[in-house]
């Protein structure tokens, strides 16, 4: 039972490494066609990639911490971890939403959105198959927090989705100043990831990670 168990942990750290793995990759990706293509959308969200490996990093530190004590309370560097991440989220919409202010202003627009729709695509999937898999594995370890860490995940498949809809809509109909609209919601997740980290901080649980 206990080598089971083991093996069971053995996984769930396997995938928070390549969810750190996948993040850094994409951010990189994401970042460097946004500057390119002048597309915000696909900027922020390459940028939000780099918070989430933060967050990731403090999560495979819990998943250690619960894999030696399961009911051992949060160590200082996941408190730290959290509360980096908050402000990175915070910064994040601050910077966002000034550019697409300032884009708005200026009458900027992308010069392509093939890549935003290409990216937004693989990460939907990588991130609906991340999901599940730390879903089931959470369900057979008995671990709320890890079923919990899985859930919110989800966030980030619906920052997919708004860069699959804005460059999508852009790429097909180059609706104006889409682009500004979809910052605005990655502006809206981020202020909400950045809030449920700080509360996760301080022991409280977010909401959203409470529901299917």
């Amino acid at each position: 039972m206990i080598e089971k168990k083991n093996k069971l942990f053995n996984w769930i750290l396997i995938l928070s490494v390549l969810t750190i793995v996948y993040n850094i990759i994409e951010g990189l990706v994401a970042i460097s066609f946004g500057i390119k293509d002048e597309t915000l959308t696909l900027f922020g969200f390459g940028a939000d990639s780099f918070v989430e490996t933060v967050s990731a990093i403090g999560v495979t530190q819990m998943i250690i911490r619960i894999k030696k004590n399961p009911q051992s309370d949060k160590g200082e560097f996941e408190t730290l971890a959290l509360k980096i991440t908050a402000w990175c989220f915070y910064v994040l919409a601050l910077i966002l939403t000034v550019s697409a202010i300032y884009n708005v202003a200026e009458g900027n627009q992308p010069s392509s959105a093939i890549a935003g729709v290409v990216i937004s695509s693989i990460s939907i999937i990588a991130m609906w198959v991340l999901i599940r898999a730390k879903i089931s594995l959470g369900t057979k370890l008995n671990s709320p927090a890890i079923i919990a860490d899985a859930k919110c995940n989800q966030i980030c498949m619906y920052m997919s989705l708004i860069l699959l809809a804005t460059t999508g809509l852009w790429w097909l109909w180059k609706i104006p100043y889409i682009d500004a609209i979809g910052a605005a919601g990655i502006v809206y997740f981020s202020i909400k990831e950045g809030k449920e980290a700080f509360n996760k901080a301080k022991g409280i649980e977010c909401g959203h990670c409470d529901h299917d």
